[in-house]
């Protein structure tokens, strides 16, 4: 991945805080017929390692032991160069866009053991029901069920080798233009404006230690 200077994060905390915002990555492998990339829900397990599910028949099935590159995006737009009120004064600038991910690098372990399958599913569960007012279990489906689910999947594992983010939110400007930036995505008011302006103001703060 391109790293400028201004865009490299290498902060733990903020790039895993970043996977858990975001935890559905797209994860790349190179096998017989080249490169595959799938795409599933991951939880970061104590900042070391990634775990998460796929069906018997996918291909990630029997990549056990593969190198893997898992890359994980938050909010993204367009950037108007009108925003910019250097743009009003000089003339001197062009479209771009704004974007924050994060790459994790490392080697797939595949396992077909249920009692980690189930404590994954659990966890999995607990946390992506728990905005719900009557949150869902899988203690609410028939053991029968859940067994012949746990047939039908195995668990994946990465043992995170090397992390990397790239933060594109503005910073090489002055603070007037990331000021524009983060008015226009206000008035522009798209179904992620609103996240990418947060993270602008994510990425200030920590710029002043806030």
């Amino acid at each position: 991945m391109y790293l400028p200077a201004s865009f490299h994060e290498t902060r733990a905390a903020v790039l895993h805080a970043l996977i858990r915002e975001y935890p559905f990555g797209t994860i790349v492998t190179h096998g017989a017929d080249g490169l595959a990339a799938n795409h599933l829900p991951f939880e970061l397990v104590d900042g070391g390692s990634l775990q998460g599910h796929v069906a018997r028949g996918n291909e990630l099935a029997a990549a056990d032991g593969a190198p893997v590159l898992v890359i994980f995006q938050a909010a993204d737009g367009y950037i108007s160069p009108n925003w910019y009120p250097s743009k009003h004064e000089t003339g001197r600038e062009v479209p771009t866009w704004n974007y924050a991910v994060v790459h994790v690098h490392g080697r797939l372990h595949v396992t077909h053991d249920r009692t980690w399958l189930r404590a994954l599913l659990e966890r999995l569960t607990d946390r992506h029901e728990a905005t719900q007012p009557r949150p869902w279990q899988i203690s609410d489906a028939p053991e029968d069920h859940i067994e012949k689910m746990l047939s039908a999947i195995v668990g994946l594992e990465i043992a995170i080798e090397r992390i990397e983010g790239k933060f594109k939110l503005s910073q090489n400007h002055p603070e007037a233009n990331r000021a524009g930036v983060r008015n226009g995505l206000a008035e522009r008011g798209g179904r992620r404006d609103a996240e990418l302006a947060a993270l602008m103001r994510q990425a200030e703060e920590r710029r002043h230690g806030g």
